[in-house]
């Protein structure tokens, strides 16, 4: 990467095939999967995405969360102390119109509705799992014709996991939050070790606000509950540098009302205490098309790369790659001259399996969409 060239990404997820959804079905409802088989589905569908990303020209790569059942609730086989599900309070800007959340919210694979129960100490058991899914993710890059700049490997962050898992042992939520951290500094350390970039996924940094718990809560308790959230991931980054950790946070991969939502300028100086060298937020959503001005307000950090989403992930129209370019531009008029900029989209295309908004073959069609637009808007600014 140049000092004048706007590189791509991604956040994450991408589509599953349905030979693999089927197979994460029946995981899910308990029922026995031929471990064979299980193993050959994943490898395949990881070499597929790996390789349809270097056919998109993504410049930073990952696995596309291939044998994840969703973005947060994979940690479920990864921690112990989880057992169960509990149906819980739909987020406040959705309980305002019930009738549409209920036949958007449930899948064939989950329903978002119930969450999983922590029942017991919360310790990390996933490391089998893990470099199983780091394996699988090198055997893909090597497998396959595609020159990256750049690869990273995502995690949930200890806030979005206590956001959506049940407590039903510790009782008290910040000793919740830091045996969580404590947890998830363990899958942190790994992906580290392995020489990837480690993308946090915290989109509980700004949908706070309009979770059920905090959506009549004065905006200073909203900002406190982000701080704390904050300060648990930072204790769970403790020995990973920061130039090896990008963060994306969004209001929630979902097409809803989001009348709630907080403000980006309000929260940026809370995110901006985190232990990173990389930001992604949402910019193509329409509640915040207009949130790019927060950027000159609140300065992205000196020596942070800021991943604006410029490709929404919601909706089935590809974007233009010209209107792709508009946002890449207004959001470089906003932040300070020399802070890199790396394209991408609002948030994953297949957060919670199952549950893709955007057809897969569209998807990847936005992905290629945001590899031109990410040209011309260098052309733009840089030329």
């Amino acid at each position: 990467m140049t000092a004048n060239q706007i590189q791509t990404t991604h956040i994450g997820s991408l589509p599953r095939p349905p030979e693999l959804l089927e197979l994460l079905t029946k995981r899910q409802d308990g029922e026995p999967v031929d471990e064979a088989e299980w193993n050959a589905t994943v490898a395949d569908a990881t070499r597929d995405v790996v390789e349809r990303q270097g056919e998109a020209n993504i410049d930073i790569a990952d696995n596309g969360e291939q044998s994840r059942v969703s973005f947060n609730w994979y940690v479920a086989d990864r921690l112990s102390g989880i057992e169960g599900k509990r149906e819980q309070e739909l987020w406040a800007d959705l309980q305002e119109f019930p009738d549409y959340a209920e036949e958007t919210f449930k899948t064939d694979v989950i329903d978002l509705s119930e969450h999983p129960v922590v029942t017991g100490p919360v310790e990390y058991t996933g490391r089998d799992e893990a470099e199983a899914e780091l394996s699988e993710f090198r055997a893909a890059l090597a497998a396959v014709d595609a020159d990256f700049a750049g690869e990273f490997v995502t995690a949930a962050s200890p806030s979005v996991v206590t956001a959506t898992h049940v407590d039903d042992h510790y009782g008290d939520y910040e000793e919740y939050l830091f045996a969580v951290a404590d947890a998830m500094a363990e899958e942190y350390q790994i992906v580290a070790d392995a020489g990837f970039t480690l993308q946090i996924d915290a989109p509980e940094l700004l949908t706070v606000g309009h979770t059920a718990a905090y959506a009549d809560e004065p905006l200073a308790e909203v900002k406190g509950a982000t701080r704390l959230h904050v300060q648990a991931l930072n204790e769970a980054l403790s020995g990973i540098p920061e130039e090896q950790v990008r963060l994306h946070t969004c209001w929630g991969s979902y097409e809803g009302p989001h009348h709630l939502d907080t403000d980006l300028a309000d929260m940026l100086p809370e995110i901006y205490e985190a232990d990173i060298s990389g930001l992604s937020v949402e910019q193509a959503n329409p509640r915040h098309q207009h949130e790019y001005r927060a950027f000159a307000e609140h300065p992205v950090p000196d020596g942070w790369t800021l991943i604006p989403g410029v490709v929404d992930v919601k909706t089935n129209i590809i974007d233009h790659p010209e209107t792709i370019a508009d946002r890449l531009e207004r959001v470089a008029d906003a932040v300070a001259d020399g802070t890199p900029l790396v394209a991408a989209p609002d948030c994953g295309f297949g957060t919670q399996a199952g549950l893709g908004m955007v057809d897969p073959e569209i998807a990847w069609a936005k992905l290629e969409a945001l590899d031109e637009g990410a040209a011309i808007a260098t052309e733009r600014i840089y030329g």
